[in-house]
C-alpha cells in the first residue's frame, strides 16, 4: 500500500511518501518539503501567531492535494515541538483540523526518542546491540537507548537546533560571548541526563539521525546523500570539535557554500554543531554512525506493525 507521513515540524512541514507493507522495508517513492519555520513565528507570549497558523492551514492543505495527487491511501499526520509547545497548540490544532480536515497527532517528546529509536533499530538490525541513538531536530533533542525495538530509556530535551539559533544566537555572525553561553547552557542540560542512560551500560553502537547530524557529517567528509542510502556515512568527535569554532566564526551565508549544507538550514548549524559536539562528549563518543531513517520511518514502522497480517 501506499502510506503518506506528513511531518509538522519546528523547520518544515515534510510528506513522505512510501510503498510499504509488512514484513518489508518502506520504499520512499516521493517527497514533499516545505520550509515554514514555525519555531520562528512565535510572539512575545510563545503562541503561533495569526500569519504562522494561517501559512500553516495553507502549507498542510498543499501538502494533503500531494498526497492525493500521489496516490496515498492513508496519511498519518503529526506535529512535534514547535506546536506541542506552543501557547496556542490547540487553538493551532482546531483551526488546521477545521480549515484543512487533518487532525494532528501531536507527540510528546519521548515518543519521538522512541519512535526515532524503533527506526534506526530496524534500520541497522539486532547485530547492533545496544543502541544509543541521539537526534537533533529544529526544537529539541532526543536521546535514546536500548538493546530491543523499545529503548530503555528516552529523554526530549529543548536544545533543537532552530529553537537555540532564534533564542540565543541572534547575530550572523554570532557574538563570541553568545556562543559560550550557549556551548555552557548545553552542556550543563545534557549532563543533568547523562548518569539516566548510563546506568544501563554502554552502548554496542551509537547513530546520529537528522538533517543535523548529516550535514555535520557532509562537511566533515562523508559521502554525499546522492551517493545513496546504503553508503556508510559516520562523523567523529575529533573532526567535530575542529570545525564547530570554524563555523562559529562564519555568516550563515559562508556555511551554505560548505558542502550539503542548504541555505534555509545554514544559520542553524553552528548551534546543531554545539548540541552534537556536547552529546558526544558527555556520554563519551568518539564517533557515531549516521541512520538514515529516523522518525517519519518510525512512525511508518509502528503504522505497519499494527496492520493486519496478509
Amino acid at each position: 500500500m501506499r502510506l503518506g507521513v506528513l511531518d509538522v515540524g519546528s523547520n518544515t512541514v515534510h510528506l513522505l511518501v512510501v510503498d510499504a507493507h509488512p514484513g518489508a522495508r518502506p520504499l520512499p517513492a516521493y517527497s514533499h518539503k516545505a520550509e515554514l519555520r514555525l519555531a520562528e513565528l512565535l510572539d512575545a507570549d510563545g503562541a503561533i501567531s495569526e500569519a504562522g497558523v494561517a501559512r500553516l492551514e495553507t502549507t498542510v492543505r498543499e501538502a494533503m492535494q500531494v498526497a492525493e495527487d500521489k496516490g496515498v491511501e492513508d496519511v498519518l499526520p503529526f506535529a512535534t515541538s514547535a506546536v506541542r509547545e506552543a501557547a496556542n497548540a490547540e487553538e493551532v490544532l482546531r483551526r488546521v483540523a477545521q480549515e484543512t480536515g487533518v487532525k494532528l497527532a501531536v507527540l510528546s517528546g519521548e515518543d519521538e526518542a522512541r519512535l526515532t529509536f524503533l527506526a534506526a533499530r530496524r534500520w541497522l538490525g539486532w547485530s547492533a546491540g545496544r543502541l544509543l541513538v541521539l537526534d537533533i531536530g529544529g526544537g529539541s533533542l532526543e536521546i535514546a537507548y536500548g538493546l530491543d525495538e523499545e529503548p530503555d530509556a528516552a529523554a526530549s530535551l529543548p536544545l533543537g537546533a532552530g529553537r537555540l539559533t532564534a533564542t540565543a544566537l541572534r547575530g550572523d555572525p554570532p557574538d563570541a560571548d553568545d556562543v559560550r553561553a550557549l556551548r555552557r547552557r548545553v552542556r550543563a542540560e545534557i549532563a543533568r541526563e547523562v548518569s539516566y542512560f548510563t546506568r544501563y551500560g554502554s552502548p554496542d553502537h551509537v547513530v546520529g539521525t537528522s538533517k543535523t547530524f548529516k550535514q555535520l557529517a557532509r562537511i566533515a567528509g562523508a559521502a554525499r546523500s546522492a551517493d545513496g542510502l546504503y553508503i556508510q556515512r559516520e562523523l567523529s568527535r575529533k573532526t567535530l570539535e575542529e570545525w564547530v569554532p570554524r563555523l562559529a566564526g562564519m555568516s550563515g551565508r559562508d556555511r551554505a557554500a560548505l558542502p550539503g549544507v542548504s541555505e534555509g538550514r545554514s544559520r542553524q548549524l553552528l548551534a546543531g554543531a554545539l548540541v552534537a559536539e556536547a552529546a558526544m562528549d558527555l556520554f563519551g563518543v568518539e564517533t557515531l554512525d549516521i541512520c538514515p531513517w529516523a522518525l517519519r520511518e518510525g512512525v511508518i514502522l509502528r503504522r505497519l506493525d499494527h496492520l493486519p497480517a496478509p
